[in-house]
């Protein structure tokens, strides 16, 4: 292997340093992170109180909302902590404290499998959320209509995202053996 000339090694050095401009990127999904967390406590202090007088239907909708939250919370947290690991640096947490098991093996492949699992599950619950919501729609029936038909459009490509990645993922990981 050739010798570097010096401009090339401060060149390189530089190229491997402005991994640190997504450093404020992630600052800014942990603010994200926080706006989640405000509104959760938000929707769940609006509805506690009118607990006794909610219908049945009415608290899954509550229940299905704030695990829609979660699951964007949880999404948040995952691209947060594996992409920073995965394009920054590693996170210096001690093995033995609350460090999560799989903090540091979610590689770029993983992190794609579970975004698109959280973006499914996501999209799953808001339509189902809407099928709920059709019960209390006093709205245009063909409005209604057209856009659940839609809902379940975007949902099902989604789902189709979903699998033909895992498909190439399955594919690229049988041709490295």
């Amino acid at each position: 292997m050739a010798n570097k000339n010096g401009l090339e090694q401060v060149f390189e050095r530089g190229l491997f340093a402005s991994r640190w401009l997504m450093a404020p990127m992630y600052l800014g999904l942990s603010v994200a992170l926080a706006m989640l967390t405000v509104i959760f406590i938000r929707e769940l202090v609006y509805y506690l109180p009118q607990v006794m007088t909610l219908e049945a239907e009415q608290v899954i909708l509550v229940a299905l909302t704030l695990i829609d939250l979660t699951l964007a919370a949880n999404l948040l947290l995952i691209v947060l902590f594996s992409g920073y690991e995965n394009f920054v640096s590693k996170l210096d947490i001690p093995e033995g404290s609350e460090r999560p098991d799989w903090m540091g093996t979610v590689d770029f492949s993983a992190l794609k499998m579970k975004l698109i699992a959280s973006i499914v599950a996501i999209s799953a619950i808001d339509l189902l959320k809407r099928f709920f919501a059709i019960a209390g729609m006093a709205e245009d029936p063909q409005r209604v209509e057209r856009e659940l038909y839609w809902v379940v459009i975007i949902h099902l490509t989604f789902v189709c995202s979903g699998v033909l990645m895992a498909l190439m993922d399955w594919l690229s990981s049988r041709t490295k053996h």
